[in-house]
């Protein structure tokens, strides 16, 4: 698949591999360096190019990250992720996604990760989908939700760089084949 080729697409969107480009590494700067879109992160703190290119972007061509593109004029709206989750005893996958600004409240994030758990417990053969937020991120919640993932647990952990909130924790959603294909959504 050439690097512009679309993974998947959506009735607004098309998600396609990231490419090792200048381009597609500027894409990822803009978005993280949105204070706002960086809240419940980094706390606020944008991250430079330097720490994206070593940390982040590397990650990110390595498989299960794609840019997220209006289908209908290219334009870049974030990315969103489905990766294998290899501390899982199952067949498990960790589904992501992070939007420009611009980008929130026009459903977006749940199109596209709604997209991404019929082709994970569909073609990709996950029999467990997972998704993890800060406990007050009540936006990614509502995504988490909307795709039939529900609350399992909440966890603390030390993160490098104090976000307000995060008193209260991490929140984990979980959705199994089982589940999906109970509530009709194989279909």
């Amino acid at each position: 698949m050439a690097p512009t080729d679309p993974f998947l697409t959506t009735a607004r969107l098309a998600l396609r591999p990231f490419a090792d480009t200048a381009a597609d590494l500027d894409l990822i700067v803009a978005l993280d360096s949105d204070p706002e879109v960086m809240r419940y992160i980094t706390g606020g703190r944008p991250t430079t190019r330097a720490e994206i290119r070593a940390e982040s972007f590397a990650r990110m061509l390595h498989g299960g990250f794609w840019a997220t593109h209006l289908r209908e004029t290219g334009e870049f709206l974030g990315r969103h992720c489905l990766r294998p989750d290899a501390d899982r005893p199952t067949a498990s996958a960790d589904l992501g996604y992070r939007l420009r600004k611009a980008a929130w409240g026009r459903g977006f994030a749940t199109e596209g990760a709604l997209a991404l758990v019929a082709k994970g417990f569909g073609e990709l053969g996950y029999d467990r989908i997972t998704a993890n937020t800060m406990s007050v991120n009540a936006g990614s919640r509502r995504v988490m939700e909307k795709c039939g993932l529900t609350y399992a647990r909440t966890y603390y952990e030390e993160w490098p760089y104090p976000v307000a909130g995060d008193e209260h924790g991490d929140v984990e959603y979980v959705l199994t084949r089982e589940e999906w294909s109970a509530r009709g959504q194989a279909g």
